[in-house]
């Protein structure tokens, strides 16, 4: 059974539902099932098991990130088993552990198990049962004590988790060299056991802004505190004289709240025609969003790599964005501005540069297009996780 997934279909690969699928909605949400595809029958020497906090086919860096690997794998001959956990990760109820539980304890002993890091910490305990039985590999996209929009006491609850469990694993895979730095620093993840492999990012058309009087911004985040989506609105606030508008691409439903808050806030700047939030878009909208882009904009609290910051250049898109976490390595500084995070007044001065200095506008553009040529393809990601995974086989 082919799904889609990205715009691209779905691997066929062997895939464990552990809780009630919209495409198998009738079946028991307990019920363990298998879909199979044409070539499963293929030999495949080498098994992985892959377990996903949520619904996979949820369109986020972090996400997308997991499956393109996943399907790396796959195609390079890996049996590749794909366990789905119950969305409310990393706070989750009490029966999204219970389901955890069953699916550590049905994983044979000696295997190989990819967790990503959204479950990986709320799981500490069961992990603790299974560790010195499974070889446990931890996919950190970004410390979950670092997010934004979290109490105090949650924090400190996901920096012990996370220090805990990270102990526990043979590996731990991160997307950027300044994820791995802070593991190593805050978490005590030694060297011998962090792993860097950055995401890979798909050939794509150029833009063709800046051409017009108005220039077009783009913005590609799921709405929640973390974003901030609401200092960027401050900040485009002051700029009403300017020729611009924005659109917002990403979920909205992840974060009420906040996506409410949002939208207050384009309401009390008066800024409803100049901002349209467009939801999640499938890959060929998305595709024609920043096809038309002249400027994308991030004024992220923390990123752990930027997957979207690499799209827009894959692009030739110039981006300004704030500098935090690995924002600095993802853009070439001849490709884009980048700001002290939080602050709404240096993000409005450096929109203001580049509606203001068309030489500007060109230098950031050839940059951007020049950054192209960097970027590396999700094969060599694959290629570089299965060294990993061998290794670990060989002992």
């Amino acid at each position: 059974m082919n799904r889609i997934l990205h715009g691209h279909a779905m691997r066929p690969h062997l895939v464990f539902h552990e809780i009630e699928d919209v495409s198998i909605s009738k079946l028991d949400s307990a019920a363990l099932v298998i879909f199979f595809a044409s070539d499963l029958g293929r030999l495949r020497m080498f098994e992985l098991h892959f377990i996903f906090p949520g619904d996979p086919e949820t369109l986020t860096g972090g996400y997308i990130y997991d499956n393109r690997i996943v399907d790396g794998l796959w195609d390079r001959g890996w049996k590749v088993c794909r366990h789905i956990l119950p969305d409310g990760f990393p706070f989750p109820h009490a029966s999204s552990l219970d389901k955890a539980s069953e699916v550590l304890g049905r994983i044979p002993d000696d295997r190989l198990v990819i967790i990503d890091g959204l479950a990986l910490a709320p799981m500490v305990e069961l992990i603790e049962r299974h560790s010195a039985r499974l070889v446990l590999i931890g996919l950190i996209h970004h410390p979950l004590a670092e997010e934004t929009g979290i109490t105090a006491a949650q924090k400190s609850l996901l920096w012990v988790q996370e220090r805990r469990v990270l102990a526990m694993c043979a590996r731990v895979v991160v997307t950027s060299s300044t994820t791995a730095a802070a593991l190593a620093s805050n978490y005590g993840v030694g060297p011998d056991r962090l792993v860097v492999i950055e995401p890979g990012v798909d050939a794509a058309p150029l833009a063709v802004g800046p051409r017009k009087a108005v220039i077009n911004l783009l913005s590609v985040a799921t709405v929640t505190p973390r974003k901030g989506h609401d200092l960027l609105i401050a900040a485009l606030a002051p700029l009403r004289k300017q020729s611009w508008r924005l659109s917002c691409v990403g979920d909205l439903e992840r974060d009420p709240v906040t996506t409410a808050h949002v939208r207050k806030c384009v309401a009390r700047f008066g800024l409803e025609s100049r901002i349209k939030f467009r939801g999640v878009l499938g890959q060929s909208a998305l595709a024609r969003q920043y096809h038309s882009a002249d400027l994308f904009v991030l004024a992220s609290q923390h990123e752990g790599y930027g997957m979207a910051l690499a799209e827009a250049l894959a692009c030739g898109v110039p981006i300004v964005a704030t500098r935090v976490g690995a924002i600095p390595v993802t853009v070439p500084t001849n490709a884009g501005l980048l700001v002290p995070p939080g602050s709404s007044r240096d993000l409005t001065s450096a929109l203001m540069r580049f509606f203001d200095e068309p030489r500007l506008r060109m230098r950031l553009k050839a940059g951007a297009r020049a950054s192209r040529l960097r970027g590396r393809s999700w094969d060599v990601a694959a290629r570089c996780l299965e060294k990993q995974l061998r290794e670990l086989m060989a002992g």
